[in-house]
């Protein structure tokens, strides 16, 4: 009886043992993807943060490029653990699972924050960056960033093209007696933001604000969504994580 008992949790263990094998390469894969999310949203959208007076939205995208990282060590670690079933190594796996378990839930939280607060920044901040920092020494990346919003979204100015004329860059020398930007023109060429009329520029699209946002509010969703999404699958990690520990500290040595 002593010996059927003893199969039976040998069996057990082998069982949670290859579960939590499964779960680690799982996690693994997981992993890259959290980082692949992160690091692209700092890569590919790098020049809209500038826009942004807020670090949230990029402290977002850095949680989940660390936790990421962290995740695919943890996933090997785990394996490790599993197959050596080594209690040391597996307390080790545990904290390291809580430590981005938290990671993951404040990624997601800080996007869920700002999702709320997007609206009331970008109305405050965005037609002040684009009049007042737009082609001024120090601010090439601000820049970049407005010429490329108007391009990518096909709008000009925050609100409307008549931002513009507030400018300081349009009401200065160096303008050339531009009435907007040449990023706002449809074909742009060199001076053809001196002639706004709608067949020209992105004058009836509107301004970029509620696009911009638009874009922003998205991929908040999906870095809110990877990271809780990520995090809540964790728990099953641990579950198993705790079963075995139990499994093993009960068999003999």
């Amino acid at each position: 009886m002593g010996a059927y008992e003893e199969k039976k949790e040998t069996c057990g263990t082998i069982c949670l043992k290859y579960l939590l094998f499964t779960f680690n390469f799982l996690f693994w894969l997981a992993g890259g993807v959290v980082m692949a999310v992160g690091v692209w949203t700092l890569v590919e959208k790098s020049d809209y943060i500038s826009l942004l007076s807020s670090k949230t939205y990029a402290a977002s995208a850095y949680i989940l490029v660390l936790a990421g990282a962290i995740v695919m060590v943890t996933g090997v670690l785990g394996c490790c653990a599993t197959f050596k079933e080594q209690r040391r190594l597996l307390r080790v796996y545990f904290v390291l699972l809580l430590c981005i378990f938290l990671l993951e839930i404040l990624a997601g939280v800080l996007a869920y924050i700002y999702y709320q607060q997007l609206n009331e920044e970008l109305k405050q901040n965005l037609r002040e960056t684009m009049t007042q920092k737009y082609r001024q020494s120090s601010f090439e990346h601000i820049t970049r960033a407005v010429d490329k919003l108007q391009q990518e979204f096909k709008c000009c100015g925050s609100n409307s093209s008549s931002d513009w004329a507030e400018s300081v860059w349009i009401r200065s020398r160096d303008g050339e007696g531009r009435e907007v930007p040449d990023s706002c023109c449809k074909t742009p060429t060199d001076r053809c933001g001196t002639r706004s009329h709608p067949s020209n520029i992105y004058k009836v699209e509107g301004g970029c604000i509620t696009k911009l946002e638009n874009f922003i509010l998205d991929h908040l969703k999906i870095i809110g969504a990877v990271g809780v999404g990520i995090a809540c699958v964790q728990v099953i990690g641990m579950v198993f994580t705790c079963c075995l520990y139990r499994s093993l500290k009960a068999e003999p040595y």
